[in-house]
C-alpha cells in the first residue's frame, strides 16, 4: 500500500500548499472560471466501445465536439447524427492525421479505436500538444504501451487510461475506507475474480455499408469479418484476458499496492474454432504485499454465463469485499470470529451498512458438517452511482485537463496493469510460471 499512500500524501500537501498561497475566494473564483471554460473536443473511434463513451460525454457540460474520425462510413454517420442530437456541430474525418492538421484548436482527443492503432493515435495527438483520454488496452504491444508513457512525459500533457473503476466512488470508498482506514478485512491472503460470458455470434455488418476490400487493406484488414471481430485476432487485439479481464486484474494491482510477481496461466482456443485468441483462460498470480503473499486467481470464460457474473473478491483474515461495478454483486462480509461489536462503528461511520435482504445470512443458519464454518455475517456498501459508469473516469480527465484534479489513471500507472495482463497470454504460450521483474516495468 505504500505507493497509494505516498500519492495520496503528495496530493494532499500540494492541496494543503495552494490553500495556503490562495484565499478562499480566490480559490473559488478561479475554479468556478476553470471549470467554465468549454473545452474543444474529438473523437477518433465509434465503433462500440466509442459509442458508450460519447453517451457519457454528451452528459457532461462545457464539452464542444468538433470533429468525429472514424475509417468507416457507418460510424462516421452514426457519431455525427448522434453528437447533433445534443447541439454538437462536429465535422467528420476518415484519417485522423487531417483531422489533426485541420482542427488546429484541439483541448482533447478521445482514442477508442482498435488496441493496435492505440498508440500510433494517441502518440500523434500528444505530440500535436493535446490531451488524450485512450481506451484500454493502451495498445496490445508491451513496446508500443511503453512509447505511449515514453510520448506523455516527454510532451507534459496528459493521458487517461480507460479503466473506468479507478474513478468510480463505489470502488474509491472501498479502498480508501474499507481497506487503508478501517483495514476492515485484516489481512488480506487471497483475491479471485472473473468475467463470464455466454456463447455468442460473430459481430456483422450492414451489407450496404461494406468496406471495398482497397479500404480494408489500406487500414490493415483482410476482410470485413476481421474489421468487426478484431478483438479476436493477434494483429488487433489481446483476446478475452486482455478485453475483459484488464479491468480486474488492473483492480488487483490498484488495491494490493503493488504489481505481482509472477504469474502461471492456461487456456486455449476450445470452443471458437476460427479465432485466435484463447477463448477460456484461467491465470494465478502471486503478489508480494506488506503485509504478507497474496495468491490472486482470475478466470474469464466465453462459453458460459454462469458463475455469478463478473467480480473481483478480496479476502482477509476478518472478511471479505467482493466488488463490481453491478451492485446486486457487491457485498461485505465480516467473519464470523470477528465479533459484530467491532464493526459497529464502521456502520455509524457510514463505511458499511447492514444488508437486511432475503439473502443475508442468519445467526441462526446451520452447519452440516463440524469442519464447516460459520456463516458469514452481510453488509452493503452505503455508496450509490447515479450515473453511466464511463461517466467518473471522464469528468474526472477533464477535470484533470482544465487543471482542477490529478489524473485518476495516468498511463504510467496503467502501465502497471498491462504488463500484468500480457504476460498472462505469454504464460499460456510458454506453459510454465513467468516472473515479472523490475525490468518489465521500466519506462
Amino acid at each position: 500500500m505504500t505507493d497509494i499512500k505516498r500519492r495520496s500524501f503528495l496530493q494532499s500537501s500540494l492541496a494543503a500548499g495552494a490553500g495556503i498561497m490562495l484565499s478562499q475566494t480566490q480559490r473559488l473564483k478561479a475554479q468556478a472560471e476553470s471549470s467554465s471554460k468549454t473545452l474543444n473536443v474529438a473523437i477518433i473511434g465509434v465503433g462500440a466501445q466509442g459509442r458508450v463513451l460519447l453517451n457519457s460525454c454528451v452528459k457532461i457540460p462545457n464539452l464542444n465536439f468538433v470533429a468525429v474520425c472514424d475509417i468507416w462510413e457507418y460510424s462516421q454517420r452514426y457519431g455525427q447524427r448522434y453528437l447533433m442530437k445534443f447541439g454538437h456541430q462536429p465535422k467528420v474525418y476518415e484519417d485522423y492525421r487531417e483531422m489533426l492538421e485541420k482542427e488546429g484548436d484541439l483541448d482533447a482527443v478521445i482514442v477508442a479505436t482498435p488496441d493496435f492503432m492505440h498508440a500510433e493515435h494517441a502518440n500523434a495527438c500528444l505530440q500535436k500538444g493535446i490531451n488524450v483520454y485512450c481506451e484500454k488496452m493502451m495498445s496490445n504491444d508491451i513496446e508500443k504501451a511503453r512509447s505511449m508513457v515514453r510520448t506523455m512525459k516527454e510532451t507534459g500533457k496528459l493521458m487517461q487510461i480507460g479503466h473506468q473503476r479507478r474513478s468510480n466512488p463505489r470502488y474509491r470508498h472501498a479502498l480508501d475506507k474499507l481497506i487503508n482506514k478501517a483495514g476492515l478485512f485484516g489481512r488480506i491472503t487471497n483475491v479471485n475474480g472473473q468475467w463470464n460470458r455466454a456463447v455468442s455470434e460473430d459481430l456483422g455488418w450492414p451489407k450496404q455499408y461494406e468496406m471495398p476490400q482497397e479500404k480494408l487493406n489500406k487500414y490493415g484488414y483482410k476482410n470485413m469479418h476481421q474489421f468487426r471481430n478484431w478483438r479476436w485476432y493477434k494483429k488487433y487485439g489481446g483476446g478475452p484476458i486482455s478485453d475483459l479481464g484488464a479491468h480486474q486484474i488492473d483492480i488487483y494491482n490498484w488495491f494490493l499496492g503493488t504489481p505481482p510477481k509472477n504469474v502461471i496461466a492456461g487456456g486455449g482456443t476450445d470452443y471458437y474454432e476460427n479465432y485466435e485468441w484463447y477463448d477460456n483462460v484461467m491465470a494465478i498470480y502471486e503478489y508480494e504485499t506488506e503485509q504478507g503473499n497474496v495468491r490472486a486467481f482470475y478466470q474469464v470464460l466465453t462459453t458460459t454465463s454462469a458463475g455469478g457474473g463478473y467480480f473481483e473478491r478480496f479476502m482477509g483474515t476478518d472478511g471479505t469485499l467482493k466488488m463490481s461495478e453491478n451492485p446486486a454483486l457487491t457485498k461485505v462480509y465480516r467473519e464470523a470470529r470477528v465479533e459484530e461489536e467491532q464493526w459497529k462503528k464502521w456502520i455509524d461511520l457510514k463505511y458499511i451498512r447492514q444488508d437486511n435482504s432475503a439473502n443475508a445470512p442468519q445467526k441462526a443458519a446451520t452447519k452440516v458438517d463440524v469442519r464447516e464454518t460459520a456463516p458469514l455475517a452481510v453488509y452493503d456498501l452505503p455508496i450509490v452511482l447515479d450515473k453511466p459508469i464511463h461517466m467518473p473516469h471522464l469528468e474526472n480527465f477533464f477535470s484533470a485537463v482544465r487543471g482542477e484534479s490529478e489524473l485518476n489513471c495516468p498511463a504510467d500507472h496503467a502501465f502497471e496493469s498491462e504488463v500484468a495482463v500480457f504476460k498472462v497470454n505469454d504464460a499460456i504460450e510458454a506453459k510454465r510460471m513467468l516472473e515479472l521483474t523490475e525490468q518489465d516495468f521500466l519506462i
